[in-house]
C-alpha cells in the first residue's frame, strides 16, 4: 500500500497524479515544474508508483467485498474457524496451477494453527471445469468438500469419469450435470465467485486473497506463507 512513511513521499505524490491521468485518459503527470522536473530526473520512479497505486486499488477492492471473500459455500473451508487471517483460494479443477499449489495450502494449514482457508471454485476452462465446481459445491452442501476436492485433484483433468469417481469417493449423492441442470443455489454461487474475481482483478486461476493482498497464480509456499505473515503483522 502506498504510505507516505514509506521512505519516499514523492511516490505518494506521483501515485496519486498517475490515477488521475490515467481517469481523465490522458499521460500528462507535469502539473507543476518541480514534479515535472523530478519525474524526468527520476523517471525509474514512475512504473514503482503506478504499481503502488494499483495495490492499493485492489487493497480497496478487497475491503469492499471482504466478507463475501471470506464467507465460505457449505464446508469448503478449514483451519481455525475464528482464524486471525484468512486465505481465500480460487481454483479450477482442471488448472495444473490450482493442482500444484493444493500441496503449499495444505502445508500452510498443517503448519498454522490460528490461519482458516476458504476455497472457492472459479471455473474459467470449460464445461468440464463447470461440471466439476458444480460437483464440488454439492460436496460442499453436504459437508463433504475435502473428500471430494481431494480426489479431484488425484486426477488429471476433471473428466465426468473422474467427477464421478471423486462423488462417489466422497459419498456425495445429489446430482452434478450441466450448468442448466444444477440447482439455482450452486449456480448464484459460481456466478457470486466470477464477480468477487472479477472485483479482484483476477487474471486466472490460482487467485489468492490474504489480507489486503491478491497474489495471482501459483505464486508457491514461501510467498503465500509471507503474506499470511504480513496480514497477521497488520
Amino acid at each position: 500500500m502506498i504510505d507516505s512513511r514509506s521512505g519516499n513521499p514523492w511516490l505518494f505524490v506521483l501515485a496519486a497524479l498517475v490515477g488521475a491521468a490515467i481517469a481523465c485518459g490522458i499521460m500528462v503527470l507535469a502539473s507543476g515544474p518541480l514534479i515535472r522536473s523530478y519525474i524526468l530526473e527520476h523517471p525509474d520512479l514512475l512504473p514503482e508508483a503506478m504499481q503502488n497505486l494499483q495495490n492499493t486499488e485492489l487493497a480497496k477492492a478487497v475491503a469492499d467485498n471482504k466478507t463475501a471473500l471470506e464467507k465460505p459455500f457449505g464446508n469448503a473451508w478449514a483451519g481455525a474457524a475464528d482464524g486471525d487471517v484468512v486465505l481465500v483460494e480460487f481454483f479450477d479443477y482442471a488448472c495444473p496451477y490450482c493442482r500444484k499449489s493444493n500441496s503449499d495450502v495444505a502445508r500452510l494449514l498443517a503448519e498454522d494453527e490460528k490461519l482458516k482457508i476458504v476455497w472457492r471454485d472459479l471455473p474459467v476452462l470449460g464445461e468440464p471445469s463447470v461440471a466439476a465446481a458444480e460437483a464440488s459445491l454439492s460436496a460442499a452442501k453436504q459437508g463433504k468438500f475435502h473428500q471430494f476436492h481431494d480426489a479431484m485433484f488425484e486426477t488429471a483433468r476433471p473428466t465426468p469419469n473422474a467427477i464421478a469417481g471423486a462423488r462417489a469417493a466422497a459419498g456425495v449423492t445429489s446430482p452434478a450435470g450441466a450448468t442448466a441442470s444444477a440447482p439455482p443455489e450452486i449456480r448464484a454461487e459460481i456466478q457470486r465467485n466470477y464477480d468477487l474475481a472479477s472485483a479482484v482483478r483476477a487474471t486466472g486461476t490460482p487467485l489468492f486473497v490474504v489480507g489486503d493482498k491478491v497474489l495471482q497464480g501459483a505464486v508457491g509456499y514461501e510467498a503465500l506463507k509471507q503474506a499470511v505473515a504480513e496480514a497477521r503483522a497488520r
